[in-house]
C-alpha cells in the first residue's frame, strides 16, 4: 500500500505523553539514534557514553541536520558537578574580508567552502569520552557504522528536511540572472559530490526508503580506530584539504591539526529559585538568560498560561535580549562587553523598564558595559546527565561533501559579517556567533535535568517557552514542549503556530504585534527534555511532536 507521510497529511489531532524510566533515558529527534544511545546504557555505559553514541548515530540517520563536519556544545552533569564543552571551530586562518571582496563577494556567502569553519564535532566526542566515558570509545561507533554500511529506513520528517535542502541547493546553482555566478558561494563543481551522495537520482529518499552511505561508514571506522585524530591529522584531513584546495578554499592542514575543543564554565542565572545553565559566548545561550532576567520582574500566575499578557511579556523580554546578543556576542576572545554585565540584575532592570504592558515595542540594543541541528538529552541510573547539541547550522550545511568521505561540512562561517564595527566581523581563525545552545536546569544545588530546542535562532525562544511552561505553569515535559511556539523575526514581526488560540491572536495584534500565522512545524524547532526526581531517581522525559523521535527508557 502507498501511504502519505507529508506533514500536512495528518488530519486528526494526536497526543504524545511523557515517558518515564529509572535506569536510563535518551531523548532525541530520531528513534534509531535514541535506541543507539539506550543500547549503550544497557551495556553498562554512562550518560556521557550514551550521548556520544547517540550523536554519532544522528550523523548517519539525520544527515539533514548534522554531520561529522558539524560543531557541538555540551553541558555535562557528572558526579554532582556541572561542566561545559565548546567544540565549535574557527574560520580558516587564511580567510579575510579583503580576500573575499577580491573574489567578488559583498557579504559572507551562505553556502560553499568560504562558509565552512573547522568542524569541531569529532574532537568534542573524544574530549567528552576522555574525561567522563566508561565504555571503550570504539563501542560508541558500532550502530552508526552499521546503519551507514547496511542502510537504514528514512523517517518522515527527515524526508521533508532532505527535500527542502535539495531545493535550496538546486536554486543556488542557477545564480543571479545574467551573471552566471552562484548566488551564495556554491558552484557546480563544489556541489557535485553532495548530489552524488545525497541525491544520486535527483531526489530525496521517501519515508521508509533504505539509505546507505558506505564512504561515511569508512570515515567513521577511521575516526573510531584513531580516536578521531584522523579528522584532523590523518587520511580524512588529507581528503578535506585536497578538495578545499581544488575549490579555492583557504582551509589548510594547519587549520585542522591545530584545532582543540574548549572546556568552559557554564554561565547561569537564577529564575524563580531555579538555576538555569548555558554555554558562554560564542554560544547564544546568553540570550535565554538575559530574557529570563528581564522576565522574572513580572508575575506570571499559574492560571494565566494562555492569555495575551503572558505571550506579550515573553515576546518583549526575548526581543530585548536578542537585540543585545546579536550586537555583542561573538568569539569570547573578541567580545567588547563582559558577560557579567550582560547578565547583571541592574542591566536587566534597565531593559525591563522599556517594556510596555499594552503595546509592542521595536527593540534596540542597550549598553550593558555602562551600568538552524540535532539535540539529545541523556541520563543514567547514577544521576549523571548530558545536554548535547550538534549542528551543520543550515540543514546539510555548506553543501560541501568531500569526495570519498561521504559527509557534509558545516556553514557556520556564514554568520560572519564584513562590517568592521560589528562584534561578529570576519577574521581568520575566529569563532563565529553560534546559535546552538544546550540547556541545563538545577535547583538547590541538585540536577533537575537537561533540555534543548534546535532550530537556529529559535533556540533561546523555544527554551524560554519550555522553562516558563515548566517553572511558572507547572506543565509536564510533554505538555511544555507541545504548547504553541513562536519565533521573533524582526521588529514587531513574530511568527506563531496555527494552534495559538484565536482570541489571543487577535488581542496581540491589537497590541501592535505583527503576527504571521501558519503551519510552522519544520521551522519552530524540535525540543527534548529529561527531568529527574531527586527523591526517587525516576526520569521523566519528552520529545517534540514536531519531529520523528520519542524518548527511549528502561
Amino acid at each position: 500500500m502507498a501511504f502519505n507521510y507529508d506533514s500536512k497529511c495528518y488530519p486528526y489531532p494526536s497526543q504524545k505523553t511523557s515517558v518515564f524510566g529509572r535506569n536510563g533515558m535518551v531523548s532525541t529527534s530520531t528513534p534509531l539514534a535514541a535506541q543507539a544511545g539506550l543500547d549503550i546504557l544497557k551495556k553498562g555505559g554512562n550518560a556521557v557514553d550514551a550521548a556520544i553514541a547517540t550523536m554519532i548515530c544522528t550523523t548517519v540517520v539525520e544527515p539533514t541536520m548534522n554531520a561529522i563536519g558539524s560543531d557541538n556544545f555540551a553541558i555535562v552533569w557528572f558526579k554532582d558537578k556541572i561542566y561545559g564543552l565548546n567544540s565549535s571551530g574557527p574560520s580558516a586562518k587564511g580567510l579575510s574580508i579583503e580576500k573575499l571582496k577580491n573574489l567578488g563577494y559583498e557579504s559572507m556567502p551562505t553556502l560553499g567552502w568560504h562558509a565552512v569553519n573547522v568542524p569541531g564535532a569529532p574532537a568534542g566526542w573524544k574530549a567528552m569520552h576522555e574525561r567522563f566515558g566508561s565504555l571503550p570509545f570504539k563501542d560508541l561507533f558500532e550502530t552508526a557504522i552499521k546503519y551507514a554500511e547496511e542502510g537504514f529506513p528514512v523517517t518522515p520528517q527527515v524526508t521533508t528536511d532532505w527535500e527542502s535542502n535539495l531545493d535550496l541547493f538546486k536554486a543556488s546553482m542557477q545564480g543571479p540572472a545574467n551573471t552566471g555566478k552562484p548566488m551564495v558561494g556554491l558552484d557546480e563543481f563544489q556541489a557535485k559530490p553532495f548530489f552524488d551522495y545525497f541525491a544520486p537520482n535527483g531526489k530525496a529518499p521517501k519515508p521508509g526508503d533504505i539509505y546507505a552511505n558506505k564512504d561515511m561508514a569508512e570515515t567513521l571506522k577511521r575516526l573510531r580506530d584513531s580516536e578521531c585524530e584522523d579528522m584532523y591529522k590523518g587520511k580524512t584531513a588529507d581528503m578535506i584539504v585536497d578538495f578545499a584546495q581544488k575549490c579555492g578554499s583557504f582551509m589548510t592542514h594547519e587549520d585542522l591539526a591545530s584545532y582543540k575543543p574548549e572546556w568552559v564554565e557554564p554561565i547561569s542565572v537564577n529564575y524563580r529559585g531555579y538555576d538555569v545553565y548555558e554555554i558562554p559566548p560564542n554560544g547564544n545561550g546568553i540570550s535565554l538568560l538575559m530574557a529570563l532576567n528581564i522576565l522574572k520582574g513580572f508575575d506570571l500566575p499559574v492560571n494565566e498560561k494562555e492569555c495575551a499578557r503572558t505571550y506579550h511579556l515573553l515576546f518583549e523580554s526575548m526581543k530585548l535580549a536578542y537585540m543585545d546578543s546579536m550586537t555583542y556576542v561573538t568569539d569570547a576572545k573578541e567580545m567588547k562587553v563582559r558577560v557579567e554585565d550582560m547578565l547583571s540584575e541592574e542591566y536587566a532592570a534597565q531593559r525591563r523598564k522599556l517594556i510596555k504592558l499594552d503595546e509592542a515595542i521595536t527593540p534596540m540594543p542597550g549598553k550593558p558595559d555602562q551600568g538552524g541541528t540535532v539535540y539529545c538529552a541523556t541520563a543514567d541510573k547514577d544521576g549523571n546527565m548530558v545536554s548535547f547539541i550538534q549542528s551543520n547550522y543550515m540543514g546539510f550545511g555548506s553543501g560541501i561533501v568531500v569526495p570519498g568521505c561521504g559527509f557534509a561540512l558545516n556553514n557556520r562561517g556564514s554568520q560572519f559579517v564584513f562590517d568592521e564595527s560589528k562584534a561578529n566581523v570576519l577574521k581568520g581563525g575566529k569563532k563565529s556567533f553560534h546559535t546552538i545552545i544546550p540547556g541545563f536546569l538545577c535547583k538547590d544545588g541538585k540536577a533537575v535535568g537537561p533540555f534543548g530546542c534546535v532550530g537556529a535562532f529559535i533556540q533561546p525562544q523555544g527554551q524560554l517557552t519550555l522553562l516558563t511552561n515548566t517553572i511558572d505553569f507547572h506543565m509536564n515535559p510533554q505538555a511544555a514542549i507541545d504548547s504553541p511556539r513562536w519565533f521573533w523575526e524582526q521588529g514587531k514581526t513574530i511568527a506563531v503556530e496555527k494552534d495559538l488560540p484565536e482570541h489571543i491572536y487577535d488581542q496581540l495584534c491589537r497590541m501592535g504585534h505583527n503576527l504571521v500565522r501558519g503551519n510552522y512545524k519544520p521551522n519552530m524547532g524540535r525540543a527534548q527534555i529529561i527531568w529527574r526526581d531527586p527523591e526517587t531517581g525516576v526520569l521523566n522525559g519528552a520529545c517534540d511532536k514536531r519531529c520523528d523521535g520519542t524518548p527511549m527508557a528502561y
